[in-house]
């Protein structure tokens, strides 16, 4: 299974584990959108730049690095590490902050307890996060660095010495 597989079955875990969390939305005063909604959940990047504060309430998974290696004597091993980045709205400083931690909390809880997603992609540890520090009110961001046991690719090829 391929990195773009794990993203797919990864988006659709955390919108089911975080569906129930309703986040602040900013909205112009004269709007009649919804002024509260689940964080919409996006793979690599956001439809457009200026999604970066116009969609939130997001959590955006990012695919890092991946890594295929197999040690003398040992079986091959395949992992790859994806951000998970927590974005919330609040005119409330502390709640904001606390929103984004809420998520993440979640998040982390949820794949500690399955241990797996899609049913092929083993969680590893360690699995780190933040809460960014920065005063960007009335945005507030995180974000977890997880890393994934992926399925090996058997060799179609066989050594011919």
């Amino acid at each position: 299974m391929t990195a773009v597989v794990l993203l797919e079955e990864l988006k659709k875990y955390i919108e089911e584990h975080t569906k129930d969390i309703i986040l602040s939305v900013r909205v112009k005063p004269s709007s009649e959108e919804a002024k509260e909604r689940p964080a919409e959940v996006h793979k690599m990047r956001l439809p457009d730049k200026e999604g970066e504060t116009k969609r939130i309430p997001y959590i955006l998974l990012q695919f890092l690095t991946g890594k295929d290696k197999q040690e003398e004597g040992e079986s091959p091993e395949s992992e790859c590490k994806i951000r998970i980045i927590v974005a919330t709205y609040s005119e409330d400083g502390g709640e904001g902050a606390m929103d984004v931690l809420n998520v993440l909390t979640r998040i982390r809880i949820s794949l500690l307890k399955d241990g797996v997603v899609g049913e092929q992609f083993l969680i590893k540890k360690p699995l780190e996060y933040i809460v960014y520090p920065d005063d960007t009110a009335p945005y507030y961001m995180g974000e977890m660095l997880t890393i994934w046991e992926m399925p090996e690719i058997e060799r179609e090829v066989r050594n011919i010495w």
